[in-house]
């Protein structure tokens, strides 16, 4: 096994002092569109600076992922940098990948506004030296040498299922408020689940499916629709954050306020409220604090030269301890998160 070593930290943190000298900031963000990144590594063996660049700026989610990869960069002795644009396109991901290329920042961790649409510009990156990784959004494979994954498939199902049976006692009728009825992540999780529950809860039964597009409104009438067609229902689960929210929104004036369990994808400030007056017990998402700790030890791994993202590959990330890379290049965080009256409160995202 392939581990951070101590010796490559070392030198790494001499070169961030050399770094350090040359640049006007160490830590930092930067929406105004001139990406600056600050950094003089992209030789893959020098500065441990790594520039967040989330699909946009401003965005609570995003805030924490780079709370967290600030945290470890500060640990290693890194230099963190944010920028980013004010709107999630891919267009202008492109001009602040561009522009720390340019400037040959030692990683771009990046959440991609698009999987295929960036390609050119993450690989020009690449050729130049600057090592690529990506976060919560992955783009196409063949354009970064890492990904770090928040959660798999397996484990999303298997969290929302445990939640709503432990809150129905394990048996009764469950129904699924899901996003669009083509939603590729929603769909597979869904077949998860419905394998799950079978094989685990025999006495809980997905009983039925229904779609709420995403759309606010439309999830809080399904939900309502739900209640009425299935008055033995005893549980709902929505594996989107907008269905939980509406969903939540409904139930906490209804009669069934107390009496149906919900649960599913959601967010601390989305679901506060609804955890805080009792019409949800628990939900689930992952961490993006531990997300961005994650990746910024990637990064800095990949930049030491202590893993090239092949599978197989492992490093220590800090506080979470040892990971191994995957296939397809793919770290994988962990199960997700677990959000309740006793911890919803740490959160702001």
């Amino acid at each position: 096994m392939k581990k951070i070593r101590a010796g490559a930290f070392a030198a790494l943190a001499a070169s961030v002092a050399l770094a350090l000298g040359a640049c006007s900031s160490g830590t930092g963000s930067n929406g105004d569109g001139d990406g600056a990144g600050n950094g003089d590594g992209g030789d893959g063996g020098g500065d441990v600076s790594v520039t967040f660049l989330p699909k946009n700026l401003g965005n609570p989610y995003f805030d924490t992922s780079s709370k967290g990869g600030k945290a470890a960069l500060e640990e290693i002795g890194g230099t963190f940098n944010e920028v980013g644009p004010a709107e999630a396109t891919p267009d202008a991901q492109v001009s602040y990948i561009n522009t720390l290329t340019q400037q040959g920042v030692g990683a771009i961790a990046i959440s991609a506004n698009d999987p295929t649409a960036i390609c050119d510009a993450l690989n020009e990156a690449r050729d130049a030296g600057v090592k690529v990784v990506t976060f919560d959004s992955d783009t196409d494979a063949e354009c970064r040498d890492l990904f770090i994954n928040q959660a798999d498939a397996e484990g999303i199902a298997k969290v929302q299922v445990d939640l709503v049976a432990d809150q129905i006692g394990g048996a009764g009728d469950v129904a699924i408020l899901s996003a669009s009825a083509n939603a590729t992540n929603q769909n597979a999780w869904i077949e998860d689940m419905k394998t799950y529950a079978a094989s685990e809860y025999p006495d809980l039964t997905i009983t039925e499916v229904v779609y709420g597009d995403d759309d606010d409104q439309t999830s809080f009438d399904k939900t309502a629709a739900l209640l009425q067609s299935n008055p033995d229902l005893k549980g709902i689960i929505s594996p989107t954050t907008v269905g939980i929210a509406a969903a939540a929104r409904y139930l906490s004036t209804s009669e069934y306020k107390g009496e149906v369990a919900l649960t599913g994808l959601g967010t601390p400030n989305q679901m506060r409220d609804y955890v805080e007056d009792g019409t949800v017990t628990a939900f689930a998402l992952w961490n993006p604090e531990d997300l961005g700790y994650l990746t910024s030890y990637a990064a800095a791994a990949l930049v030491a030269g202590d893993i090239t993202g092949a599978e197989g590959d492992t490093f220590t990330a800090g506080k979470l301890g040892e990971y191994t890379v995957g296939a397809d290049s793919v770290v994988l965080l962990g199960d997700p998160y677990v959000f309740d009256a006793d911890n919803i409160g740490d959160f702001d995202f």
